[in-house]
This record gives structure tokens, sequence and C-alpha cells, in this order.
């Protein structure tokens, strides 16, 4: 038996191999089908190359490309064939790294005094495939330091051996495939041959080691897929992204702007895009309120010593505070990067018993934080940000409980919201290093125990994932597919047992000692801005009627019905609808095309037999004329689907 090794499978069952068995060997155990599928093989929770020996007992699963690491595995062998294909067109390149990212790959390439334009781009991908057509073997060798430095001094390639200067000898591997060598620790998929469409999509420059000190390299962004079609879909649906781009959109819907005075990264919202907002906090709001949270505001700044006694200015680090600068200088006070100090600080304001608990604090709260000018993106990535922040106060026994109710909240959002198709990951230490963590074991397990206990019992459909967790406490993230299936994190709920401790919070028991109350974190939206560019893009700027910060256009035919016009709308705003009269000496046509293009779900035709019969004539976006009908008939039509997907918590 000891040349035998148990290899346990996702399942749960157990077989029995010989020792040195790889992945694919397993995958052919099973099914040939399978193993022409299998890219690489989870090995204990490490990704290894399918064809790499397993020398003992062990859990493996077989990842495909429909594994997220299988689908990582399959980018960053493509990345190296990339390469491949880089060095036979411009001999003398010189490589930096070349990771998979989360939409395919890039290399960052010295090309000398070639610039890599879009005129580069199909000779680069036909070479690529016509190097994936060989089926060239990924070759995983372990080399000594020296020879690997050696084997990059004789190559000429600068990047290598800077790379290889902070390696430890004896842990050091090349790969191989056809006439490429790489350094890298991989792991990589079989063959070149599983590589069948290939695009460069994109090619930006990068200081080496991201230091502006270092030389500018050249960034070659690129995607492949093991089918063409796979790629001609992908390529359609970025199509459609950018026509959905929410700073397009927010341009042309009139929801927000930026302005260089102002500063960077901090939105200016416009009048439809704060309607938009206030609609979604209003809609929130009342739900928390059902749900037992008390309304806080805080201040925009905080004492420095605020976020020391949290924890955060030590964790975080000075550059991410941003100072606020008075004519006192024994004063410190910075912009303010989260809320849950401050609504700690509310707690202590007076004192608790184990009656009082739990205690909700709910707050849209705007937040400060410094992003690099290179990462702001539009609303999803700003200096200045609204988050529908709440602080659960309560005692042990009740964690569990709140963080279901918790959990009850989040979805009725995604349901109203349309966010239908969701997966929770629970976010945990790292099982390697714990030093970025505050706080003890015992309570660390504590928090954990209770997010995948309350996870488990509301059925949720759930991945965990090492290494995510806030530094504080553990966390439930919920990951969403949009209209395009493009994932985002939005909503997030965190169990913590630390900040009660560092702020020294307290509630009386039934006994009359002093306890530690537990915290829980969680923010449904996540931001506003970032809640918003998600939503604009995955309606296409096609909001739901209660939410649309413009419901209806009256249209009248002529400035003869201009009277009847302002008649109506003010029946219909007496009835909360929102919109506008379209006053513009413009043909009916006109009005009724800009009604479409600004996104306006109603349009209200009024003219001669309308003003006659005292009836308005019904357009509705994307179904067309609904005909004529009394005033009172369209608000109860339009007050009918507001019920209908404003649902109740």
């Amino acid at each position: 038996m000891e040349n035998q090794i148990q290899i346990t499978l996702p399942d749960g069952s157990i077989r029995t191999f010989p020792k040195g068995a790889s992945g694919l060997d397993i995958a052919r155990s099973i099914s040939e089908g399978l193993a022409r599928n299998v890219l690489a093989a989870e090995v204990n929770g490490e990704v290894w190359d399918a064809s790499r020996p397993i020398e003992a007992d062990s859990s493996v699963k077989l990842l495909t490309w429909n594994d997220t690491s299988g689908k990582a595995t399959f980018w960053h062998s493509s990345a190296h064939l990339l390469a491949e294909a880089l060095e036979a067109l411009y001999p003398g390149v010189k490589f930096g790294i070349g990771p998979a990212i989360e939409t395919g790959f890039y290399y960052d390439v010295d090309l000398g005094d070639h610039k890599f334009s879009q005129e580069d781009f199909k000779k680069v991908e036909d070479k690529m495939l016509e190097l994936a057509r060989k089926k060239e073997v990924f070759t995983r060798t372990p080399v000594p330091k020296q020879e690997a430095i050696e084997y990059f001094e004789k190559k000429g390639d600068e990047y290598k051996l800077d790379l290889i200067k902070d390696l430890e000898d004896g842990k050091i591997t090349f790969y191989t495939q056809g006439d490429f060598t790489d350094l890298c620790r991989g792991p990589h998929i079989p063959d070149t041959g599983f590589i069948k469409a290939a695009k460069i999509m994109n090619v930006a420059g990068a200081y080496w080691r991201g230091n502006e000190n270092n030389k500018m390299l050249t960034r070659i962004y690129a995607v492949t897929f093991p089918k063409q079609k796979e790629l001609d879909e992908y390529v359609h649906l970025l199509e459609e992204a950018k026509k959905r781009d929410h700073r397009k959109l927010g341009r042309e819907l009139e929801l927000f702007t930026f302005s260089e005075r102002v500063g960077q990264g901090l939105p200016l919202w416009l009048p439809k895009g704060t309607a938009l907002r206030e609609r979604l906090e209003n809609f929130l709001r009342r739900a928390q309120i059902r749900a037992g949270y008390s309304p806080v505001v805080t201040p925009h700044i905080g004492s420095k010593q605020l976020y020391v006694t949290s924890g955060h200015y030590e964790k975080y680090g000075k550059d991410s505070f941003q100072p606020i600068h008075t004519p006192d200088e024994d004063e410190e006070f910075l912009l303010k990067p989260m809320n849950c100090p401050h609504h700690c600080e509310i707690y202590r304001s007076k004192p608790r018993s184990y009656r009082d608990l739990p205690v909700r604090f709910a707050e849209f709260g705007t937040v400060y934080r410094y992003e690099q000018s290179g990462e702001l993106h539009g609303l999803t990535r700003v200096r200045g940000f609204t988050q529908d922040d709440a602080h659960i106060f309560c005692r042990p026994d009740q964690v569990e409980e709140e963080f279901m109710k918790v959990i009850d909240l989040v979805l009725y959002v995604f349901k109203v919201l349309g966010f239908n198709d969701y997966m929770a990951q629970v976010s945990l230490r790292s099982k390697e290093d714990r030093s970025k963590y505050i706080g003890t074991e015992e309570n660390w397990d504590k928090a954990e125990q209770a997010i995948i206990n309350s996870a488990k019992e509301k059925g949720l459909p759930t991945v965990i994932e090492y290494g995510e967790a806030a530094f504080y406490g553990p966390k439930l993230d919920f990951m969403v597919k949009d209209a395009l299936g493009r994932k985002w994190q939005l909503g997030t709920i965190q169990v913590d047992y630390n900040l009660p401790e560092r702020f020294e919070l307290e509630y009386t028991g039934a006994d009359n000692k002093k306890y530690r109350p537990v915290m829980i974190h969680r923010a449904p939206f996540g931001s506003l801005e970032r809640f918003i560019a998600i939503l604009i893009e995955s309606t296409a700027g096609n909001f739901p009627l209660w939410l649309s910060p413009e419901q209806l256009a009256v249209l009248p035919i002529s400035e003869k019905y201009t009277d009847y016009a302002n008649e109506i709308f003010l029946l219909l705003q007496e009835d909360d609808l929102r919109g506008y009269v379209d006053h513009r000496d413009e043909k009916i046509g006109k009005k009724i095309r800009d009604a479409e293009v600004a996104k306006t779900p109603f349009m209200l035709i009024v003219g001669d037999k309308e003003q006659a019969d005292g009836t308005v004539s019904v357009r509705k976006k994307g179904e067309g004329d609904l005909g004529s009908m009394p005033i009172g008939q369209f608000i109860a039509l339009a007050k009918e689907e507001i019920n209908k997907n404003l649902l109740k918590f």
C-alpha cells in the first residue's frame, strides 16, 4: 500500500491511485470526456498543473473552463503563448510579468524602439493561434537560482533578473512550451492546443514594478477562449457594455458630472441624478425603519484619535487619511474614511442594558478615501462616496438571528431592483498570514462560524474565500451578475468582536455585570455611487417606473394646448408622479423621439380631441401606443406598475 495514495474528490468519494498519479490520470479514470476538458487540478486547495504527480494522500478538484481557477490557469498559459508569439515576431523583446486578470491577461514587455499599436494586433493574434495549433506541451522544470540567473543573463533580460533576486533558491521553476522558456511558478494547462481563439484587446503603458522612476513598459492586454464562438459572444458583450457605460449614459441622461475645479473623483449630482439617488435612499430608509433601525447623522470629519482607537489608522496608513487643516495646530482632524467609529461613540453616549439590545444605527454617510488618479473610474471608483451604512450592536446570543435579518434585507433590495442572479462569498481570514488581523482567535472563530451558520440557515449559494476578510472581522459579500453576465460585489455584512473591545463598549447583563456587545456592519448597496453605476449599466438607463427620475412627459401637440397640458401635469404631481411638460415649439414627432432617447417611461400626448374629451393619449416606452384614457385611469395604471415592482419589506 505504500505505493498507493488516497484521493478524496469533491463529492466526498475516495479513490485509490498509484503514487505519482496526476490530475489527468484521475480525470481519465472517471471519463475520457472529462480528461479532454481538464485544465488544472486543485490539490489540497492549491492549483497545480494537471500533469503534475501527486505523491501523497490528497483532496483533489479537477478544474475546467467553467471553474474560476481553471479559467485563470487558461489565461495565465495564454500569457506565455502571447510572449512566445512576441519573441518570434520581435526578436530581442524583453519580458516583465504576465498574469491572468479577471477579463483575460496581460504581459508587460520592452519592445525596444518598436511602438506596439493596433497595426500589430492581427499579426500577433495569428501567430498565437499558429503556435497553439502545434499543441505545445507546458513543461515545468525546477531550476537552481544561479542557473536561472545565468539563463537570463545570457538572454539579456534584466526584468527577469530583477524578479529572480527576490526569489528563494530551491523554489524557482521554469516553464517551457515549444522554443519559449519563462520564469514562472505556474500552474499551466496541459498544452497550447486548448487555446482556439485569441484577441488583443488593448495596449497601455506601465512602469516596471509600478514605480514611476523605472522604465515605462508596454502592457499588452488580451483574451483567449477554447472556442471561437465564445470569443465572438464576448466581443458582442463588450460592444453592448460600451453602449451601457454608466459614464456615457450618466452624461446623456443628465444624472451626474465631474469638475476639475471641484476635484478628481468627486461626483456632482445633477437634478435628475439627485432624484434617482433620493428615491433609492427613501426606498431603503423605509425598509430599515420597518426593520427596527434608528437613523443617525455623523460629521464628515473626525479626530485622528478616533481612527487610532479603531485601529484603522494603523492598518490603512496615514496616506489613506486626508488631514483637515485648522487654525489650532494641536488639533488633528481627518476627513471621515468610514462611519463605524462614529457609530461606536453614539453607542457609548449612554448606558445600555441587555434589554436594550439589539441597537441598530443607520446612516447614509458620505466618506472620503484617497484613490490614485489613474484608478478613478466614473462612479465605480471615486474619492467621495455615500455608504448606506448601519451598525447593529447585539448580545452574542443574538448574532446569528440579527445576521439572518440583514440577509433578508439585502435579498429584498436585490429582488426589488432585479438582481436575481447572485452568489454569497464567505470572506474569511487567510490560512497562512494572521498578522494583518486584530483580535483573538476565539472571537474570530465565533464570528466566522456565525456567518457560515447564518448563510447555511438561509440556504444561500455560497463560496468560501480565504484572505478576503476585513482586518477586524469576517464578512459575507454578495456577488451579483448583471444583465450582461458581469459579476459585481454588491452588499456586505460583517461580524466584528474587535471594535467593541477597542472602544470599550458595554451593556449591563441580567446579572448586573458588564459585557461586550458584538457589532455587525452592513451595507446592502455598498456605496450609492457604485450601486447606481451598476444599476445604470444593468438596466441600460431604463429604470423601473418607481425609480425613474422623470416618469412621464406631457407632450402638447401645439402651444394651443399648453394650459390643458399644465392642468394634467398638476393632477399627476398631486399623485406623486414625476415628470415635465414639453413646451418647446417642436413637432410632436420630435418631442416623442426626444422623450424616447431620454428613456422616459410614459408619454402623454394632448391635442384637440384629448382636451375636448378630458383624456390623454398614452404611449409607453418599448410598447408604443396604449390609446386614449381619462387621467384617473392613467394614474391608476402607473400606480399599479409602481406597486408591482416596489414590493413591501
